[in-house]
């Protein structure tokens, strides 16, 4: 089977899209959060068992680390990296430009792409655009994402639009270097960092390169205030092609994933979920609560009780607690599963309310009942 992207039904009450995203791998159902795999495996000890078993669609493989340690010949004599972590469905892989961009003044940027030192053993690496398709194509991804540079926050128009040029420059290098097209797909990014003018200027030079079949927007929730990142995401996503996928890299919170499906994107990513269940923090439909707090010492209900998650359905707060605060792995996991189960939970809702044209009113419901507790002391 080939890549292919379908929108179902639009709400006709909000601009929310249901869609199905096509792949070798699978079929996938959107809007769609997909768990963070940074180095072949998600985070906190989460099983591609269990990601099944939530109903997870896609997974995100991370380039930048892959790259590293196994390496793509690796995985690629593997099987790829369907055979070589156990999951069997669909995967997107990153190009590796966010991790490396974040390494600061230890890389080198030019137009021709990137030098910079390995954080393992401090070998030179270079990677540019046609470096990461040979390397997302040798992982087996079912979407690859072309090699961008993400400006930072706080940077000024003058980089900003150099970040753009590279951007637009290393995308036609991408297409000319990729070697699967059909059968794996392609998605360019928009950057443009929160400059609305930047943004449409270079949503026109991204979505104008008809060989992409998807179009990211990438550069946001990297520091900027929390409306500014809805007002840059929906301004961006309005004019960006209908009949292709929509993704929002990095982003975010169950509130992001709720606002942001709303502004018509498909597809999300954040290793949020895992990183917060790993350090004690648990998503619930009443807001977030805080493992460690002391009222949960003798509290034996579920995390959350309206969550069919193994860990909800198994043990109560006062285990997780006592597991957490006593050092044992197997806390962190309790809550990184939960996490991960809701928020595939609330994109399945969410895909629910757009069926029946009501998205707009589940979002309203359901932001605020998440308000009336959030991170609860």
């Amino acid at each position: 089977m080939s890549y292919a992207f379908r929108v179902e039904h639009v709400c006709s009450r909000s601009g929310a899209r249901l869609g199905r995203l096509d792949t070798a791998h699978g079929s996938v159902p959107t809007p769609t959060f997909m768990p963070v795999g940074t180095q072949g495996a998600i985070k906190g000890g989460v099983l591609p068992r269990d990601l099944r078993e939530m109903g997870a669609g896609m997974v995100l493989g991370n380039t930048y680390h892959l790259l590293l340690r196994p390496g793509p010949e690796r995985i690629a004599a593997a099987g790829g990296l369907q055979r070589f972590t156990g999951w069997k469905g669909p995967m997107l892989t990153d190009s590796g430009g966010f991790q490396v961009f974040s390494l600061g003044h230890q890389a080198k940027i030019t137009d021709a792409g990137v030098v910079f030192r390995s954080h393992l053993d401090g070998a030179k690496v270079r990677l540019d655009a046609e470096e990461a398709m040979r390397v997302q194509e040798l992982f087996g991804a079912d979407i690859m994402m072309a090699f961008d540079q993400c400006p930072p926050a706080g940077a000024d128009r003058a980089f900003v639009e150099s970040a753009m040029r590279r951007t637009t420059a290393w995308l036609d290098r991408c297409l000319l270097a990729r070697r699967r097209k059909g059968e794996v797909a392609l998605y360019g990014i928009v950057q443009g960092a929160i400059d609305a003018a930047l943004r449409t200027r270079h949503v026109e030079e991204i979505c104008a390169r008809d060989g992409c079949e998807g179009f990211a927007i990438g550069g946001l929730s990297v520091g900027e205030a929390t409306d500014v990142t809805y007002e840059i995401c929906a301004h961006t996503a309005r004019q960006m092609p209908a009949d292709k996928a929509r993704y929002l890299m990095g982003v975010g919170t169950p509130e992001d994933l709720i606002h942001c499906i709303g502004f018509g994107i498909d597809q999300f990513d954040c290793v949020l979920p895992s990183r917060n269940g790993r350090h004690g923090n648990v998503y619930t439909r009443d807001g977030g609560l805080r493992i460690k707090n002391s009222r949960f010492a003798a509290d034996d209900g579920p995390l959350d009780p309206d969550c069919g998650c193994p860990a909800c359905q198994t043990v109560g707060r006062s285990l997780i607690r006592h597991l957490w605060m006593a050092g044992e792995v197997a806390g962190g996991l309790w809550m990184t599963l939960h996490n991960l189960w809701f928020f595939q939970d609330l994109t399945r809702e969410a895909r629910a309310a757009i069926a029946e044209d009501r998205y707009d009113l589940w979002a309203s419901a359901t932001l605020a009942r998440m308000a009336s507790g959030i991170w609860r002391s």
